[in-house]
């Protein structure tokens, strides 16, 4: 079951619709409430946490938001089908919170941890835009039930990033990024394509031919600095990249 993005987005809930959406969609990831199933009625939701209808009404919105559940008339609120391993396309979501919500039980494994004075050469050729500038360049190789799934390559502009630990590259760089440095990550430009790699990489993914799919991204602080570059390298057989959009209607 895929709820990428749920857990970022509890973290800062505090009402009681907030406490219902999040028990809910846990719900959900441990499949108490069953992909195809109706969720309990809003009057059996009122009972059930003890408040009003209106209060579980803010919790079923956030839900659909979330692409978690569709609400259909006169019937209720149906729970949606999201396979498990299907990456987003939007959304700017760390491999470690991918992990845990997926629950792949994944391995990182820094193969790369270093300081550089410019962009390694393949990210100028994937970024020609960008300008010479100093970073810490990270590879890290995903493994899930030991077998090479992903392999992030990363460069991380100096400053706002002037130190990186292999332990802290191990564990989750959005979360030193965020709660040890205090930045604000806010938003990115994605491009996915597939491409044809080296022999090194294809080592590594333990492919058995050259074609992976990569994820380049241009990651943002909210104030518009650019901090980080990543070159994202996928076994196709491992995952299928999904996103979730509800119809916006623009008056003509």
């Amino acid at each position: 079951m895929n709820i990428i993005g749920v857990e970022r987005k509890v973290r800062l809930m505090k009402s009681k619709s907030d406490i219902i959406a999040q028990d809910i969609a846990a719900k959900i990831q441990h499949h108490q409430f069953k992909a195809g199933e109706l969720l309990p009625s809003e009057s059996q939701l009122t009972t059930l946490y003890g408040s009003s209808r209106e209060t579980v009404r803010k919790a079923l919105n956030q839900l659909t938001e979330l692409g978690l559940i569709q609400k259909i008339r006169g019937k209720g609120s149906i729970v949606l089908d999201l396979e498990k391993f299907s990456f987003p396309i939007s959304g700017i979501t760390s491999f470690a919170e991918l992990n845990k919500s997926l629950k792949m039980h994944a391995v990182t494994r820094v193969v790369t941890l270093k300081k550089m004075a410019d962009l390694p050469e393949l990210f100028k050729e994937k970024f020609p835009e960008q300008k010479k500038q100093a970073g810490i360049y990270v590879e890290r190789l995903r493994l899930i039930d030991d077998e090479p799934a992903v392999l992030d390559c990363d460069y991380l502009f100096s400053p706002p990033i002037d130190h990186l630990t292999k332990k802290v590259a191990e564990k989750s760089i959005y979360d030193y990024i965020e709660n040890e440095l205090k930045l604000d990550i806010s938003y990115a430009t994605k491009v996915i394509t597939v491409e044809k790699i080296d022999e090194k990489m294809q080592k590594l993914l333990q492919l058995d031919d050259r074609l992976a799919v990569l994820i380049a991204s241009e990651n943002y602080l909210s104030d518009t600095t650019l901090f980080q570059l990543t070159l994202s390298f996928h076994n196709p057989s491992k995952f299928k990249f999904v996103d979730f959009a509800r119809r916006q209607k623009i008056k003509l």
